[in-house]
This record gives structure tokens, C-alpha cells and sequence, in this order.
């Protein structure tokens, strides 16, 4: 006999591409076919439950606004091996001003890297005027399914607003995240979802051990016997000094009752240690140095120094994500003529904008060494150029010791200084 389905089910179903034929999935099977998935602390974990731990929230805001910050420019690659900003490419356009009607470059790649560090995948539709590409439009992950289809080819299933639509490979962008199949990213917060369960387990834990005047029980003791209606009453008088509200307010107790607390230290009970460990484990869900989003202990088995921090942060955890959506808008937003005349990078350079010495030290060795003009250091200042910055200069004190006291600038052969 076959079972029957409620229409909200089978609704779910549908929208989750499972064929109706599976009609005895479980509600639980079913909250984690839909990014919910139930762990060993009770807890069911989801991107917006994950999101209410600031860890996650602190790693995820971190590598968004970091990575949205990093200017995306189009280059025009030239024969002789240089590279010159390409404005009059529509690419241009649509990465470094305006996306689409709603986006700013900004927040375009922040929602990129946001779904690429909740879900491990992140959408973005194509949108032509013919044969002109004139918007990239970001689908919510939550909402796309894809598919292979038979032919091999990829299938892309969009619903909102109840509506269903397909989106053919062509059309979409799909930035995958670390993945094993090639079909889609794996989201970190659903492989980690024992660590984010027990980390929100704790956080509650925390929350109701700290509303209760961190005294978590208690007795009290007489030598006289009680009626059951003396107890209740008692309880109740009680009751009203057991939350942290309460502090400091004086308990009368009567017939020679005396109160015993049962101490509970937060460091015993290993609470405080729980929650850090968590916030570490989260960070290695993330790849991010913990001390970066504020949790300060065990920095020392970083490097030493900050700029070795940031190197490490920058080389291990931004590249990567920096590098695949590189290749991915080369794949996708390029013709094949335009893919070996036009180069699409993130200048990582941005992240020393906010750096006035470092930017100063990047700049004094491009000139000293003769790679960079003082007017390009000053076109990326924002300064007009000068007469003669034109030229590049080394420095020339570095001699041989068999020169020091000629005058080894001079055309003809080295001669002995007469001073």
C-alpha cells in the first residue's frame, strides 16, 4: 500500500529534487536534506543557527569583508609582457563598477564569499542582452540544486517564491569550495556540524548557568519536619533569589533553616575551557588565525611577528579562495578569444591601504630597485604625475672594492681620486 504525503511534504520533496516514490523519510532526515543536521549534542545545525555563534559569525565576516575590500581589475595582456587595465572591456564594468542594479563591487564578492564559507557554493546567474553580458545577479545557495544530467552537462534548479525555473550550465557561474565529487562544495558548516552543535550547546549551557546566579542548586536544612503545603511555599520564596536579577537581595528563612549552596566553579565544571577549545576547533573549520577574529590565547603558535601573521593568513587561507574565483570568472565570463588577451586578478595589494608604513617600504623598494617609476607610485597614490618620474632609478652605492675612491662613473678607465 502506498503511503500517503501531506502536501507541505511534498512540496519539500520537490524542491529538494527527492522523487516522490520516497515518501518514509523521517522529519529529521528530511531537516537534514535541507541544511539542518542532528549531532551528538541534540542540536540540529543550520547555516542561520551556525550563524548565531560568534565565531562563525566572527570567521565569515572576516573573510567576506576582508576579500570584498581587494580591488578586481581586468587587464589587458600586451605583447611585449605588460599588462594595462582594460576599461573599455564590458568585464570591466561589471566586476570593478557596478555587478548589477543592486550591488556594488563590494558587497557583489561579499555574498560570494559568504556563501562560499556557510554553504560551499556560490551562485551567480549571467544575464545577456543578446549576446552582451550586461548582470551578474547572485542566487541564494539555498535555493539552487544542481544536477548531471545524462548527457553529462549540468542542470540548475532555482526556486523563489514558489516559482521553479532552470537555469542551463551556460548561464551560471558556479564558484565551487573545497569538494571532492566536482559536482558541488562541501559547506563547513555541515561538516562541522559535531563542532558547531557542541559549541552551541555550550553557549546555552553557559547562558542558563549564568541566569541562575551561577548557584545552580542548593538545600536547605531543619530540624523540624514539614508539611508538604511549608515546602511549596518555601520553594517558591526561594525561587525569587535564583536568577542573577536577584543578587544581593537578603533571604529571611525561619524555624532555624539553615542554607547550603552547592558551589559550581565555571573552571571545574571546564566550561570556560569547552568554549574555547570550540572557538578553536571553529577556526580550523574556517582556516582562520583565531586571534584575528579576538580569541587571544595560543597566538604564540603563530609567527612571531604581525606581519608574519598576516603573510600566513594571506598565503594560506586568502590566496586559495582569491586564486579559485580567478580561474572560475576566466572559465566562466570569458570568450576563449578574450581568455589568453584578457587577465582578471585581485590586486592583494589593497591590504596595505590602511598601512601608511608598509605601503611606504613596498613603494621606497620598487624604486630603489628600478621595477616601478616614482609617477606610477604616484598614480597609485591618487597624485598627478611629474616632469621626469618617468624614469627609473637604482641605488648605486653598492660598488666593488676595487672602485672605492675612483670616480667608477666616469666613461673612460677609473682614476685615483686626488682627495
Amino acid at each position: 500500500m502506498k503511503k500517503q504525503i501531506g502536501p507541505i511534504r511534498a512540496a519539500i520533496l520537490e524542491w529538494m529534487g527527492v522523487p516522490h516514490q520516497i515518501t518514509d523519510l523521517t522529519s529529521g532526515q528530511i531537516l537534514d536534506l535541507m541544511g539542518g543536521n542532528s549531532t551528538s549534542s541534540g542540536k540540529h545545525v543550520t547555516v542561520d543557527s551556525a550563524l548565531q555563534l560568534s565565531t562563525v559569525w566572527a570567521c565569515t565576516r572576516l573573510l567576506s569583508e576582508t576579500i570584498s575590500t581587494l580591488p578586481i581589475k581586468v587587464y589587458q595582456n600586451n605583447k611585449d609582457g605588460s599588462r594595462t587595465v582594460a576599461k573599455t572591456h564590458p568585464l570591466h564594468k561589471l566586476l570593478s563598477q557596478k555587478p548589477n542594479a543592486e550591488y556594488t563591487p563590494s558587497r557583489f564578492m561579499l555574498m560570494i564569499i559568504a556563501s562560499i564559507c556557510l554553504w560551499g557554493n556560490a551562485y551567480v546567474e549571467k544575464v545577456y542582452f543578446g549576446t552582451r553580458l550586461v548582470s551578474l545577479d547572485i542566487l541564494l545557495p539555498q535555493t539552487v540544486r544542481q544536477k548531471r544530467l545524462e548527457n553529462g552537462a549540468l542542470e540548475y534548479k532555482v526556486v523563489k517564491n514558489g516559482k521553479e525555473r532552470i537555469i542551463p550550465e551556460d548561464a551560471m557561474m558556479h564558484i565551487r569550495g573545497f569538494g571532492i565529487d566536482g559536482l558541488a562544495g562541501l559547506s563547513p558548516v555541515k561538516q562541522g556540524r559535531e563542532t558547531v552543535g557542541s559549541a552551541t550547546a555550550a553557549d546555552q549551557s553557559a547562558g542558563k548557568f549564568f541566569k541562575k546566579g551561577m548557584q545552580p542548586s542548593g538545600f536547605l536544612s531543619t530540624d523540624v519536619s514539614l508539611k508538604s503545603e511549608q515546602r511549596e511555599q518555601i520553594r517558591d520564596n526561594v525561587t525569587k533569589y535564583a536568577s542573577s536579577e536577584n543578587a544581593g537581595r537578603i533571604m529571611v528563612l525561619e524555624s532555624g533553616m539553615k542554607y547550603q549552596n552547592i558551589t559550581m566553579n565555571p573552571e571545574a565544571a571546564q566550561l570556560l575551557q569547552t568554549r574555547s577549545f570550540n572557538v578553536e576547533e571553529i577556526c580550523r573549520l574556517f582556516r582562520v588565525p583565531p586571534f584575528m577574529i579576538g580569541h587571544m590565547d595560543k597566538s604564540s603558535s603563530w609567527a612571531s611577528s604581525v606581519d608574519g601573521q598576516w603573510l600566513q593568513f594571506l598565503t594560506n587561507t586568502l590566496r586559495p579562495i582569491l586564486v579559485n574565483i580567478e580561474q572560475e570568472i576566466r572559465r566562466c565570463l570569458l570568450s576563449p578569444l578574450d581568455a589568453d588577451n584578457i587577465t582578471v586578478e585581485f590586486s592583494v595589494e589593497g591590504l596595505l591601504r590602511a598601512d601608511s608604513a608598509g605601503r611606504s617600504a613596498y613603494y621606497n623598494s620598487a624604486l630603489n630597485n628600478g621595477w616601478m617609476s616614482r609617477n606610477e607610485v604616484r598614480r597609485l597614490e591618487n597624485l598627478p604625475p611629474i616632469e621626469g618620474g618617468d624614469k627609473y632609478t637604482v641605488q648605486s652605492a653598492l660598488i666593488g672594492i676595487d672602485q672605492v675612491g675612483t670616480n667608477y662613473g666616469a666613461k673612460d678607465e677609473p682614476t685615483q681620486s686626488t682627495t
